[in-house]
């Protein structure tokens, strides 16, 4: 496969008469775009607004970020979700970079939708407080909406990711400013001098825990938890065949952006033929049952070591009942002999001092943190609030709470609030982005 990424880069979004992408200015017909939001039914309320890094501005309940691109040969964004199933990862896609489609919820938020500050000391959080944004704001009809949480959520997201089509088309016909090429040989016809550097695989745990259908992430449109792990080609990552569904707290999640860019596997690409042998990825599952975890975890060993791999990078998409099978998937690599590195974020408790995973294994001794779920954060009240901040604490988004013995409700009669790290949208960027260090004390 040969994936050809064209980058367009956006210096900044506006209304006007037509959607159309020039000389670097992303401009929007609002009423053509909201045409293409109310195609679902289900859509009762929907605008659409432009927010910046450094604006004042805080968005909660979030819950989709998707990067605007178009397939230039033609086919769906999405296989299998916006469109008819197509090979993902071969062929020339356009991007539109530096932005992203926000997805934002109003009346009703969810255990796994989130927080965004644009501007003042809660944008250091989120990766998305750095993009220009287009944001969704939407709502479905009332009873649809309380009995059919994750339909409301596909409304919702599948809303968010036609908006991301139709913005991407703006650039389809056009001559990118840079280009990002990758491609892997078959992994049994490399040169001499690839074979002889250490070859690598990494193996993503993407959210598919909720047998009910709705809630996982989607694999070429296939729901997750119906998946055995998958020896998948990077580029497929990359170019839109894993899209996010994910019920899990939201600064856990990896948003359908973060597997459109996703920087663990653009920087295997980077050290590929140089440093190492990327031989591509494992797509494993997460599962309830303990025999599940353990059949998935022997799945990926002997695929790892089928395919050669003299180490393994593992990351999971969660916490909790996830390190289960995160831990179990790196101690079946390491008794298969391949060393192995774990990417996760931590669940220590507000003051830090509780054990970080919910199993640990000695053979698990290269572990890698990307942040702790539980970490308290107070933020000052924000000039403009778009969505409902009240879903922060009624709703009990996965960080937020309606009333605590110590620290009441998290949010303040002033418009400031509390909340743990979990509600910040993507806030631990598992998928790579994180800047966070140690601390030393």
């Amino acid at each position: 496969m040969k994936l050809e990424l064209g980058n367009f880069y956006v210096k900044d979004i506006n209304f006007g008469e037509k959607t159309a992408f020039k000389d670097e200015i992303l401009s929007i017909n609002k009423e053509e775009a909201l045409e293409v939001v109310y195609k679902d039914e289900h859509i009762t309320e929907a605008d659409i607004k432009i927010v910046r890094p450094g604006d004042m501005v805080r968005l909660v309940p979030v819950k989709e970020a998707i990067e605007p691109r178009c397939r230039v040969d033609g086919g769906a964004l999405f296989s299998g979700v916006t469109g008819k199933l197509i090979q993902a990862g071969d062929g020339k896609t356009n991007c539109l970079k530096d932005m992203s489609v926000l997805v934002v919820g109003k009346h009703w938020g969810g255990f796994q939708d989130g927080l965004i500050d644009m501007g003042g000391e809660g944008a250091k959080y989120t990766y998305f407080s750095s993009l220009k944004n287009v944001v969704l704001v939407a709502d479905t009809d009332e009873e649809f909406e309380k009995r059919e949480q994750q339909k409301k959520n596909h409304a919702l997201r599948w809303a968010g990711m036609r908006l991301a089509e139709y913005l991407g088309k703006t650039v389809k016909a056009l001559e990118p400013e840079d280009k990002e090429e990758y491609s892997l040989e078959p992994v049994t016809k490399r040169a001499k001098e690839v074979t002889e550097l250490p070859s690598v695989v990494i193996v993503m745990q993407p959210q598919s825990q909720m047998e009910e259908l709705g809630y996982n992430d989607l694999n070429y449109g296939w729901d997750t938890n119906r998946m055995l792990p998958t020896f998948m080609h990077p580029n497929e990552i990359l170019d839109g065949a894993v899209i996010s569904g994910s019920f899990m707290p939201s600064s856990s999640k990896w948003s359908t952006y973060d597997f459109q860019n996703f920087p663990l596997i653009k920087r295997l690409y980077k050290e590929h033929g140089k440093t190492i042998n990327f031989l591509g990825v494992i797509m494993s599952n997460l599962n309830v049952a303990l025999e599940q975890k353990e059949r998935s975890a022997l799945f990926v060993a002997q695929m790892a070591k089928s395919l050669g791999a003299d180490a393994a990078v593992v990351t999971e998409e969660g916490y909790g009942n996830p390190d289960a099978d995160y831990i179990g998937c790196i101690v079946a690599l390491e008794d298969a002999g391949i060393k192995t590195v774990g990417v996760s974020n931590e669940a220590t408790g507000r003051d830090g001092g509780s054990q970080p995973l919910v199993t640990l294994d000695p053979k698990a001794d290269a572990l890698v943190s990307t942040g702790n779920v539980s970490e308290l954060i107070t933020l000052p009240p924000m000039e403009t609030v778009i969505g409902e901040l009240e879903a922060l604490a009624r709703d009990g988004l996965s960080g937020g709470w309606a009333d605590d013995e110590i620290l009441g409700s998290s949010v303040k009669e002033d418009g400031s609030i509390i909340m743990e790290n979990n509600s910040m949208f993507c806030g631990d960027q598992i998928a790579g982005w994180s800047p966070k260090t140690m601390k030393e004390f």
